[in-house]
């Protein structure tokens, strides 16, 4: 009789401002045969190592995260003190070892610099090239923004009515477009913001809360501010501040096929009487907080780091390369032509820009 072949599997998950969790595992007949969870965690008493270990025999390989954190917090019980970790935690070292769960380093990137196209192909864009990476059809990016026009992106979720006063875009000549992601309204004009998107496979946050993935995706983004002087940071769920003040905010779109989109607007430069002239909610938010003009909530970047917007481009793209040793590349034209088509047949059409009237 033929004994069943064992293979041997690693995976580690440094929590975030906590604990370095390892899980050392064989795998026989589509199951985990042995687990050892290891790392520079606190846990007490000691037995409840075992208990964690013991928990983990037998697991299906393609169980989903919230089952094996829970099957180890029933095998710990209430009494158990995890510090540093906790069951998601194991969850998430045990799916990276069985290939389910990846890290920034387990994949190529790609960094695709700013090209100026019409604010309709960039939201178009977005789409195509998160479906393609769910796909397999490219690799992971990250993508930078350059459009052609004064804009208004809207949430996928947004009323159009309620966000966006049509007097106030017809007066600037506003392109007003809706993108496939929720949240709030983006005030864009042209060379304004700095505007960034990524695509990844949803590997990358498994186990994540969407709460926790933002900061998480984000974390770059932090550094290179940080290289342009900028102390930035996260007010949850998705503004970016500065202690002067808000700078931006960021969205996602997670594809039932597996693709990711997070992309983020920060505030370079900003016309805020021209924002509130053409932004409804822009005056409520503004009234809500005592505050008479929206130049006191948004902070720009130019003001903050006296650079060109092309200076922080260049420091956005090299913090990427030297965090996750990206490659830099452009848009293809299949792409792009693709992008046009889709944006004709969609982001241009009063069915979707109205779609929530």
């Amino acid at each position: 009789m033929n004994t069943p072949l064992r293979t041997s599997h690693h995976g580690e998950y440094k929590v975030a401002g906590g604990k370095l969790v390892i899980a050392d595992l064989t795998v026989s007949d589509g199951a985990v045969a042995t687990a050892s969870i290891n790392g520079d965690f606190f846990l007490e008493p000691d037995e409840a190592l075992q208990d964690i270990n013991r928990s983990l025999l037998g697991l299906d390989l393609n169980a989903p995260h919230g089952t094996i954190a829970e099957t180890v917090r029933a095998a710990v019980g209430p009494e158990t003190v995890m510090f540093g970790f906790d069951p998601a935690a194991v969850a998430t070292a045990v799916r990276r070892a069985l290939g389910h769960a990846t890290t920034w380093e387990d994949h190529e990137w790609e960094i695709l610099a700013p090209q100026p196209l019409p604010i309709t192909t960039q939201v178009a864009l977005d789409q195509i090239l998160t479906e393609d990476v769910a796909a397999g059809r490219r690799r992971p990016a990250l993508r930078l923004w350059e459009w052609t026009e004064p804009a208004v992106v809207i949430g996928s979720f947004q009323s159009l009515a309620n966000e966006v006063d049509p007097e106030g875009v017809e007066r600037h000549g506003i392109t007003v477009a809706r993108r496939i992601s929720g949240g709030g309204a983006m005030f864009m004009e042209a060379d304004n913001c700095v505007t960034y998107s990524l695509y990844l496979p949803q590997s990358l946050v498994d186990g994540m809360t969407f709460a926790d993935s933002y900061p998480f995706l984000d974390a770059w983004a932090m550094d290179a501010l940080a290289r342009t002087g900028v102390e930035a940071f996260y007010q949850p769920l998705n503004d970016i501040a500065t202690p002067e003040g808000k700078i931006g905010g960021a969205a996602q779109k997670r594809l039932a096929s597996g693709g990711l989109l997070h992309h983020v607007t920060m505030s370079y430069d900003i016309d805020a009487d021209k924002m509130t002239e053409v932004l409804r909610i822009g005056r409520e938010k503004i009234r809500d907080k005592g505050i008479r003009s929206a130049k006191k909530r948004v902070d720009p970047l130019r003001r903050q780091t006296g650079l060109t917007r092309p200076e922080i481009w260049e420091t956005m793209m090299s913090t990427f390369t030297d965090r996750y040793g990206a490659t830099r590349a452009h848009l293809t034209e299949d792409e792009i032509s693709r992008a046009e088509a889709l944006a004709t047949a969609k982001f241009t059409t009063p069915a979707w820009t109205a779609r929530v009237p």
